[in-house]
């Protein structure tokens, strides 16, 4: 059996509250669980107490081969029960395709500008040369 420390949802609409459970990888989000370890409430302020695990049944489960998610990991990275790799994903804050044509166009269109009102600069002083 695949075991899954995972979050279960709880709460109410736009409400949300979730316990922190070691299930059957199989089973449904919400569904049946073998234990409960903990509980996370986002809402809380982040230097509140937001997550609450039990360290010891946490200890027990992991070194009976249950797999923590991604976000429990994070949990467990900062209670230090748990090592979670540092993750570098250097493209996730450039913009997408469209964005980076908008701004190409964006940038061309001000060269234009900047390029005709240096022209138009320039046209007047040389009148004034030639008129000399």
């Amino acid at each position: 059996m695949a075991l899954k420390i995972r979050l279960a949802r709880a709460g109410s609409k736009k409400r949300p509250y979730y316990h922190v459970v070691v299930a059957d990888a199989r089973s449904p989000r919400d569904g049946r669980f073998i234990e409960s370890l903990g509980s996370w409430n986002p809402l809380l302020p982040k230097d509140g107490e937001r997550v609450k695990v039990d360290a010891d049944r946490v200890k027990h489960w992991l070194s009976h081969g249950a797999q923590p998610t991604d976000r429990v990991l994070r949990f467990l990275d900062e209670a230090g029960l748990a090592k979670r790799d540092a993750r570098s994903n250097p493209k996730k804050a450039e913009p997408g395709k469209k964005a980076q044509e908008r701004a190409s166009l964006l940038k061309k269109a001000q060269e234009d500008a900047a390029a005709a009102v240096a022209a138009a600069a320039a046209a007047p002083a040389e009148e004034a040369a030639t008129a000399e």
